[in-house]
């Protein structure tokens, strides 16, 4: 909802009262970990229809290149002696923005973290997640993006000096079910590219994104007051602003859709609007007015939208265990 690519090390550093707001849906990611009595791995994307075959962890560890990258990644940290067998999905749209390879990498890193008894924290898990994305999209990755699978609800995350810290903000899901809205606009062009030039241009010394950067940050903190007051009017007016904001950081953030189904929901009970992840594409998420949900996702279907149902999910990873 607000102070996205501020949570990128070591931006969130150079503003005060950096925090980043967001919340979860029950768009979710699964896996199953199956153990083998031999070395065999075997690994299978549902949503993606893949599957790959390794005769041993030596035989992953020398392969050059992945049919399913996110998952050999996650093995190459674990280093399983045992075979097994990985299938996965997600429900997330490709390229939605919306932290689907951020919600698997939690997923699978929990199922691992669980069958080989390593005693990682919940917070060293998402340590882990971060730097195996980094490793595969080969540009730095922002934190918050993992907590709404650590935890579920809506999210505070605090960025100081001393650490992150996540605090839940105690909202009303019933209220705020009734007033979201997330559409689905395509695959972006150039997804995590968009994060990574805003972030040079910050290091790089430039005035104007460090002014917008600073502006983010008081967004982020006024909207997590407001929400925590249930103030939707300020929340929509908050939410307003960290688009305008945003757009000014990277003008390759919107396309012509997107800015299409603002505008056309804007007289028609939506309040504010913005891009979910880095833009060009994927996921808007729409605050309306109580009561003007249906009308907002006829407008964006009628309009060359792709409606996502969906709700806050209460809870974050969860693990079970058969014998």
């Amino acid at each position: 909802m607000a102070g996205g690519t501020l949570d990128i090390w070591p931006l969130y550093l150079f503003h005060d009262n950096a925090v980043t707001v967001n919340f979860a849906v029950n768009r979710y990611t699964s896996c199953e970990l199956t153990t083998r009595n031999d070395k065999t791995i075997i690994l299978r994307s549902e949503d993606q229809k893949a599957e790959e075959i390794f005769h041993s962890l030596d035989k992953l560890l020398e392969a050059r290149h992945y049919k399913l990258p996110l998952a050999a990644h996650i093995i190459r940290f674990f280093r399983p002696e045992m075979g097994f067998e990985l299938t996965t999905h997600s429900e997330a749209p490709a390229g939605a923005g919306i932290s689907g390879s951020s919600s698997l990498i939690i997923t699978i890193s929990s199922a691992f973290n669980k069958l080989l008894e390593c005693g990682y924290s919940i917070e060293k898990i998402r340590e882990i997640s971060q730097n195996i994305e980094a490793q595969l999209i080969r540009v730095p990755t922002g934190c918050q993006d993992y907590y709404p699978a650590m935890y579920g609800g809506i999210n505070a995350i605090e960025l100081t000096v001393a650490g992150l810290i996540r605090k839940a903000i105690p909202v009303d899901l019933a209220e705020f079910n009734e007033r979201i809205v997330l559409a689905y606009t395509g695959e972006p062009r150039n997804s995590g590219i968009n994060n990574w030039d805003v972030t040079k241009a910050h290091i790089n010394g430039s005035v104007n994104v460090r002014r917008n950067f600073d502006r983010i940050a008081e967004i982020a903190h006024g909207m997590r007051n407001a929400l925590e007051k249930a103030d939707w009017e300020e929340t929509a007016k908050l939410l307003r602003d960290e688009w305008s904001n945003r757009k000014k950081n990277a003008p390759a953030i919107s396309t012509t859709l997107i800015d299409k189904l603002i505008e056309v929901t804007r007289k028609h009970g939506c309040k504010g609007a913005k891009v979910c992840g880095a833009g060009g594409g994927g996921c808007v998420f729409f605050l309306v007015e109580r009561g003007a949900k249906r009308q907002v996702q006829t407008l964006i279907t009628d309009n060359g939208g792709e409606v996502l149902d969906v709700q806050v999910a209460p809870n974050g990873v969860q693990v079970n265990v058969e014998a």
